[in-house]
């Protein structure tokens, strides 16, 4: 009887997990990824390896919520490129009410193969800023056909960036189908859409409450992925959401330029610590670190490297105050030095890019007080004379205990030690500690040794 019942349950439990996974394994799979905030190279990570990851399961949609104020040209480039390669089709949702997909998030949401976004949200302000003082919208609308900027000049480069930015948008729209006129309006003039103007101006193909409503609409819709036409299948699907993982929250930590700035200066702080104190290790091992952190996330990011020189040369002359007192002179150059170097080293306007104030003025103030006055005080440390140690035998007096002629032995400080001369010595003379080798020290008579024996036939 128990043999029976054992059978009968595990029949049972096969049966349903059999019948669960078939269940599962027939409803499509939706992966929900979120960008909240500015896109920069953490973003751009975790999309690409989300993209990877989607069309390794051949899922049946992408869904991206976003939510931001725009970022690096860079990144929104490199993530427009892996939407626009992939054989999954990727939805830009602009989620949730009052959220906005501002700058480079407009262009993601032309490339997209579906552009949807939530009641209550907007879209556009698509100017490039990555060249600092581009012409506001006023301006430009302002300016007339006739009326050419100057060749090689400032405003060649900004209309030069213009024009590459309304020409990229536009080819974006172009993918799907969206309204090109207005892509480019978003470029020249900032312009900037609610989410029910959007949807008459064919600028995104739909407008849902939320993901279940999207889901719902895009079910039997049929688009274009990759040349081939595929009709969307999202009645039930299985929703998962893949959130950065630690290699993308690292990145995103070290990436922000408040935090990379910081780290440069505690690599640097910590190098010079270990120059001044050879054999410290902890300063130069967490410097080196710090360092190197801060250089691979330079190393993504928008750097100006004049300003990176001007730091370099305010820590230099700081140093060289401590080193040489010029009344402050150096000191003040190296602090103007430093804080213009780092008001300039992230070359863009892009938001949630730039370092600051704040953090500049801590730093500019917490570098004079470790670089002028620590290290002036560790200086000075250097410059009193040694007390301690085999050093402090250089140039000490000792007196001789016995005539000998090139060996012998010497008291000093009440201890005997073995020396050796090039001249020979007598009883009582007084000598002078010129070398130290090992435990053998190397004297010179300080008084003749004739009036040394003199007096010791008197005596």
């Amino acid at each position: 009887m128990k043999t029976l019942l054992f059978i009968f349950i595990t029949l049972f439990t096969v049966t349903f997990l059999v019948s669960s996974n078939a269940t599962g394994a027939g409803n499509p799979q939706v992966i929900l990824l979120n960008i909240d905030g500015a896109i920069g190279p953490a973003t751009q990570d975790y999309i690409e390896r989300a993209l990877d990851a989607a069309k390794s399961r051949n899922v049946e949609l992408v869904v991206i919520r976003m939510d931001t104020p725009g970022g690096l040209d860079l990144a929104m480039r490199s993530i427009i490129k892996n939407i626009t390669t992939s054989t999954i089709p990727v939805v830009s949702y602009v989620s949730p009410s009052g959220a906005r997909a501002a700058s480079a998030g407009t262009y993601i949401l032309y490339a997209s193969h579906v552009a949807a976004m939530a009641p209550g949200t907007n879209l556009g302000a698509a100017t490039p800023v990555q060249i600092g003082g581009i012409p506001s919208p006023t301006d430009i609308g302002k300016k007339k056909d006739k009326e050419k900027p100057e060749v090689g000049g400032e405003d060649a480069a900004k209309q030069k960036a213009i024009n590459d930015a309304a020409a990229y948008i536009r080819s974006l729209a172009q993918l799907h189908g969206r309204n090109q006129i207005w892509a480019e309006k978003a470029v020249r003039e900032a312009a900037s859409l609610p989410a029910n103007e959007a949807l008459k101006e064919n600028v995104i193909d739909l407008i849902a409450a939320d993901i279940n409503d999207l889901l719902k609409q895009l079910d039997g819709r049929e688009i274009v992925v990759q040349g081939i036409k595929r009709t969307l299948k999202t009645d039930g699907a299985v929703q998962e959401i893949i959130k950065p993982d630690w290699r993308s929250n690292l990145l995103s930590v070290i990436t922000n330029p408040n935090v990379a700035y910081i780290l440069m200066l505690i690599g640097i702080y910590g190098l010079i610590l270990e120059f001044y104190n050879p054999g410290a290790i902890v300063p130069g091992t967490i410097g080196a670190i710090a360092l190197i952190l801060a250089l691979y996330a330079f190393q993504m990011l928008p750097i100006n490297y004049a300003g990176m020189g001007l730091i370099l040369l305010g820590v230099a002359l700081m140093v060289g105050e401590a080193f040489q007192p010029s009344f402050g002179m150096l000191g003040i150059g190296g602090i103007i030095a430093f804080v213009f170097g780092s008001i300039i080293l992230m070359d863009t306007d892009a938001a949630g890019f730039g370092i600051n104030i704040a953090v500049i003025i801590s730093f500019a103030v917490i570098s004079v007080l470790i670089l002028v006055f620590v290290i002036s005080l560790a200086l000075k440390a250097r410059q009193r004379p040694i007390v301690s140690g085999m050093e402090e035998l250089f140039g000490k007096e000792a007196t001789v205990l016995n005539d000998f002629d090139h060996e012998g032995l010497v008291l000093i400080h009440g201890e005997n030690w073995r020396a050796v001369s090039e001249t020979a010595l007598h009883k009582d003379q007084q000598v002078k500690v010129i070398d130290v080798n090992g435990i053998t020290l190397k004297v010179a008579a300080i008084e003749p040794a004739d009036r040394v024996a003199a007096q010791t036939e008197e005596k």
